[in-house]
């Protein structure tokens, strides 16, 4: 069969907002097609569909959409974990 996922995340170091950097990468069977990073600002494409699909969602509301994810989802849980993780140590 044919599989198709999305992982997203957010790596940091801090929880300052320019230590994060969130990702959403879109698979189908096994092998990356597109890729949104945070530190780019854009989606970049590495196969065909995914350099079309790169080409129009750049020039949509899919890369806003995107950009404000970084602040709105990854910083505050990188808070919510960094704080967490300090009070058990």
């Amino acid at each position: 069969g044919f599989r198709y996922y999305v992982v997203a995340d957010c790596e940091f170091n801090s929880s300052k907002l320019n230590d994060i950097e969130y990702t959403q990468s879109y698979y189908y069977n096994k092998l990356e097609f597109i890729r949104f990073s945070s530190s780019v600002g854009k989606f970049v494409g590495y196969t065909e569909h995914g350099i079309k699909n790169a080409e129009r969602w750049n020039n949509g509301p899919e890369v806003i959409a995107r950009r404000a994810v970084k602040e709105s989802y990854c910083l505050h849980n990188v808070g919510i974990f960094t704080e967490s993780a300090l009070t058990k140590s």
